[in-house]
């Protein structure tokens, strides 16, 4: 079981360090946000049927639940149309640093989403974010559209954890992923089929919109097969063995691999100024000091009811 401990636990590094390479690729490729946005969610929900189709597990699902994966479909493709439309006008620095700032949204959100009371500390962590966030706004004004695509998707990531979290535990995620991907491309096909017949020629279905360079092609199959398809499956099975609380601080290192490899990729154009360093650390380090606090109160609990039931 340690092995196996082990194993999993340098798995999900693994992972995450897969998840810090997707900004990567979505700098790489040359294609738009939405667009880009739509190849992913349709090549990933077709690698995870193949998935699905080859473990045989079944795809019935109830009309509440198809609604609500449906809902959440529509939350994630917004989601990563922002997280993308961030780094095509800023940069990886600057939208995953406020990708970080999730965890502070949830806080907020999940009160009002479980019906809980607002802890002391999650107030106290939301200055500290805030605070953070100040301090990026006042160095980087320069990438004020980026900041702001990226905290809308950061709160969409937080809106999209908390619905999943509800379905999650109690059906496969394999086949909960497969919807809410497809319900995310048939949304945005909608929309391109839209513009497409009452917009501009020079948006929606396009014959430029099929005309993909082989490097883009290389890097979306890339994208949607390892990034999305794998690292999702990938991620559940890592859970079998692992806390979420050893889940959750080890996932918090997305930006900072992520940041890493920008600046290792792509050099000059991913310096920031120091003071920006000093803001996402503040935004980091309040999202571990939650986990923490989250894990102690959670820990203190199961205690006092173990000594309850003794």
């Amino acid at each position: 079981m340690p092995n196996a401990k082990l194993f999993n636990y340098l798995h999900l590094h693994f992972i995450v360090f897969i998840w810090g390479f997707t900004a990567i690729l979505g700098e790489l490729i040359s294609i738009e946000a939405l667009p880009l946005v739509w190849y992913r969610m349709l090549l990933a929900s077709m690698f995870i049927y193949v998935y699905i189709y080859f473990k045989k597990l079944s795809l019935a699902v109830t009309r509440k639940l198809f609604f609500t994966l449906f809902l959440a479909g529509i939350v994630i493709a917004l989601h990563w149309i922002t997280f993308f439309a961030a780094i095509k006008v800023s940069n990886i620095s600057i939208t995953l640093s406020m990708l970080s700032t999730g965890a502070f949204f949830t806080s907020i959100l999940e009160p009002i989403f479980y019906k809980r009371k607002v802890i002391w500390y999650e107030i106290l962590f939301g200055l500290l974010v805030i605070t953070g966030l100040y301090i990026i706004f006042k160095v980087e004004g320069d990438y004020f559209t980026g900041i702001v695509y990226a905290l809308c998707s950061a709160f969409l990531s937080s809106v999209f954890s908390l619905i999943n979290g509800k379905v999650a535990q109690q059906y496969n995620p394999s086949v909960i992923s497969f919807y809410e991907l497809l319900s995310g491309v048939g949304i945005v096909t909608i929309y391109l089929l839209g513009v497409t017949i009452f917009g501009t020629t020079t948006e929606g279905f396009t014959v430029s919109f099929f005309q993909l360079s082989t490097s883009d092609w290389m890097f979306m199959l890339l994208l949607a097969s390892v990034c999305t398809a794998y690292a999702f499956i990938g991620s559940v099975q890592v859970m079998k063995y692992l806390t979420p609380y050893t889940v959750m601080l080890t996932t918090n290192l997305e930006p900072v691999y992520g940041i890493l490899l920008a600046f290792l990729i792509f050099g000059e154009a991913e310096k920031m100024n120091p003071q920006f360093y000093y803001g996402a650390a503040i935004i980091l380090g309040t999202v571990v000091l939650n986990g923490i606090f989250k894990n102690a109160k959670k820990r203190k609990r199961e205690e006092t009811l173990g000594n309850i039931t003794k």
